[in-house]
């Protein structure tokens, strides 16, 4: 279902960086001082659960995105996956205003990204 023309390892590529981008907050899950060291946030409390939990979400965007990798029957529902990750991050941190800190260096992690969603996007759906 994706086109031929271009390098199917560059398109491997693609996902696999795609997939890296989501591991550290992924790993959020199994380890949570790392909430502290991505977000500045503790990972005590009703926060630190809720967040944790958000690394599992991640942790199934990694899933899917090592399953894109290597599975072109994959990747159309994996492209949705990620868009709607990044592009709806991007939309509440710009509906926030913008702040800095932690989430101004996710802003510009997934917006570095966009690119290579874009190309994984458009050949998924080729």
């Amino acid at each position: 279902m994706t086109s031929t023309s271009s390098s199917p390892l560059a398109l491997a590529a693609a996902w696999a960086l795609l997939t890296l981008l989501h591991l550290a907050p992924a790993a959020v899950a199994v380890r949570p001082s790392l909430l502290f060291t991505l977000y500045g946030v503790a990972p005590a409390g009703e926060l630190g659960v809720m967040l944790r939990h958000r690394g599992v979400l991640f942790a199934a965007l990694v899933v899917l995105g090592g399953l894109a990798t290597f599975d072109t029957g994959a990747r159309r529902a994996a492209s949705l996956a990620f868009a709607v990750s990044m592009l709806g991050f991007l939309a509440l941190y710009v509906a926030a205003g913008a702040p800095e800190g932690a989430l101004r260096r996710v802003a510009w992690a997934d917006l570095a990204a966009l690119p290579l969603l874009a190309y994984a996007l458009v050949k998924a759906w080729a």
